[in-house]
C-alpha cells in the first residue's frame, strides 16, 4: 500500500496579501474597523490593517467567555482580555480570524460585538477555511479552502520576526 505525500500546507503570508487585495474594493478605509480573534485573528488583522491603510484603530477579542461550549472546555490558562478602541454603534466591522471550521467561535465573536453595541455591518475575513460547520456562517473574504480530518487542526504561527506559517496538528 502507497503512503500518501505530507500535506503542502498554505502559505499564510501569501493568503495575508491575497485576502488584503480581495478586501480593498470593500473597505473604507476612513470608517471600516477590524477586530482579530485571538491568536492569529489578531495577527492576520495587524497586517490587513497595514496593507489597507485603514485608519480606525483594529480591536482584538478572546471569545473564551462566549462560547457555547464554555462549560467544557473551561478557560484558557492564556486568556487575553478583548480591546474594542471605537464605536461599534453603526460601525462596519470586519471580525477577522486565521481558519474557519464549525463557525461556533464566529458565533462567539458575534455575541461579544453586540455586547459593545449594534454594528451597521458585520464581515468576515479569513486565511483559510477548512469546512466543517456546524453553524450557518460562512465567510465574506477567503483566498483559500481545504478539506481536513477532524483529527487534525490547522494552526496559524508567528515567527520571532514577524512572519506567519501554518502548522499541522494532530489531536
Amino acid at each position: 500500500m502507497a503512503t500518501q505525500p505530507p500535506m503542502q500546507l498554505p502559505d499564510a503570508e501569501a493568503l495575508c496579501a491575497s485576502l488584503a487585495e480581495a478586501m480593498r474594493p470593500y473597505v473604507d478605509p476612513a470608517t471600516t474597523a477590524l477586530v482579530g480573534i485571538h491568536t492569529g485573528g489578531v495577527w492576520v488583522a495587524e497586517r490587513l490593517h497595514a496593507a489597507l491603510g485603514l485608519q480606525v484603530p483594529s480591536g482584538s477579542m478572546d471569545v473564551s467567555f462566549y462560547r457555547d461550549d464554555y462549560h467544557q472546555r473551561g478557560l484558557h490558562a492564556n486568556a487575553k482580555t478583548s480591546q474594542i478602541p471605537f464605536d461599534v454603534e453603526g460601525a462596519h466591522i470586519v471580525i477577522v480570524d486565521d481558519v474557519l471550521y464549525t463557525g461556533r467561535t464566529i458565533r462567539a465573536a458575534m455575541n461579544e460585538l453586540f455586547d459593545y453595541g449594534r454594528p451597521a455591518r458585520i464581515d468576515l475575513a479569513v486565511l483559510t477555511d477548512r469546512g466543517g460547520r456546524e453553524l450557518p456562517i460562512a465567510p465574506s473574504f477567503c483566498p483559500h479552502s481545504l478539506s481536513l480530518p477532524a483529527a487534525q487542526i490547522l494552526a496559524l504561527e508567528r515567527a520571532t520576526d514577524g512572519g506567519l506559517s501554518f502548522r499541522l496538528i494532530e489531536k
